[in-house]
């Protein structure tokens, strides 16, 4: 009985785990960039977490797909873009102080 147990728990867990990726690291992860891994990709999605809300992770994601959409929003002059852009630079920040250990 406890090996069924535990072996439910050890699929349990690695489906969760599974699940757990975000948005940012799954786009991070699929950008192609050498420097993509599961660490980076994870630690940034992390700082991701920290700082921005789901709304903001997902026009984040967009960013390594298309980075022209990222210069777009900079120059932006709606206040939500204005808004958005302060906090991804916060994220970015972030990022590089978190992930640069």
């Amino acid at each position: 009985m406890r090996k069924i147990l535990l072996a439910t728990l050890v699929v349990v867990g690695t489906a969760t785990q599974a699940m757990a990726v975000g948005i940012v690291e799954q786009a991070c992860l699929g950008s192609n960039r050498q420097a993509a891994s599961r660490a980076v990709c994870g630690c940034i999605q992390q700082a991701a977490n920290i700082t921005l809300s789901g709304s903001d992770q997902r026009i984040a994601s967009e960013f390594f797909r298309d980075p022209d959409k990222a210069q777009q929003i900079r120059q932006s002059d709606r206040q939500a873009h204005e808004s958005f852009w302060q906090r991804y630079k916060q994220f970015g920040a972030t990022a590089q102080a978190y992930c640069s250990r």
